[in-house]
């Protein structure tokens, strides 16, 4: 898949310590996964906040990459630097929401792989993108972005042109898509749980509303 599988995620390591700029340079990639959903009104944001935080991570870790070398670093010294005003501050709030919008890729790209579908309309893809905004981020929006996105799902595309466009329009089998869409999802998603894992242990999680 070509959007998918354009800049390969590094293996994560048995210590689970994740390296910086590895991780950010395999990132930069995905933030134009929104354009593929259509509904630029709603997605567009979305993509802008991607694309962003890796900006505010990757300043950072450009400023000592010594220092910033992992993830991990980025968090431990953060914490220490801006005492009371950690985790909402720094590289650490920006990986935070980093890690929500990959969360609703993932989701949804799972969902699909998984073939989970309306019997109905199969080809519509509301069941797997409503799935993936209530794991990911519902609970971190307010009333009004709630609306904005589930009034979004009935704007998105078929799945047959969703699978066309992360092919750069290339036209490829359904089962061919699927499998690198697999394969996509075997390599990050170790990644994403390491990620949600250091959150919870260093306590850096917050819930308040965007």
């Amino acid at each position: 898949m070509a959007l998918l599988l354009e800049h390969e995620f590094k293996p994560l390591p048995a210590d689970k310590q994740i390296e910086t700029l590895p991780f950010l340079e395999a990132v930069a990639h995905l933030p134009p996964f929104f354009d593929c959903l259509g509904t630029p009104i709603v997605y567009s944001p979305v993509k802008a906040d991607l694309t962003g935080n890796i900006k505010k991570i990757r300043a950072v870790y450009d400023s000592n990459p010594a220092k910033f070398k992992t993830l991990q670093n980025i968090l431990e010294v953060e914490k220490e630097l801006h005492g009371s005003a950690w985790p909402k501050t720094g590289a650490t709030l920006a990986l935070m929401w980093l890690k929500r919008g990959l969360k609703f890729i993932l989701v949804l790209l799972q969902s699909i792989s998984d073939g989970e579908r309306d019997e109905e309309h199969p080809n519509l893809i509301r069941v797997n993108a409503m799935k993936a905004y209530e794991i990911a981020l519902k609970k971190y929006h307010g009333w009004m972005l709630q609306k904005v996105f589930m009034g979004s799902v009935y704007a998105l595309p078929y799945k047959s042109d969703l699978l066309k466009a992360l092919e750069k329009g290339k036209e490829v089998k359904e089962e061919e898509s699927i499998e690198k869409i697999h394969q996509f999802l075997t390599r990050v998603t170790p990644i994403l749980d390491a990620i949600y894992e250091m959150y919870t242990k260093m306590n850096a999680e917050l819930s308040y509303k965007a």
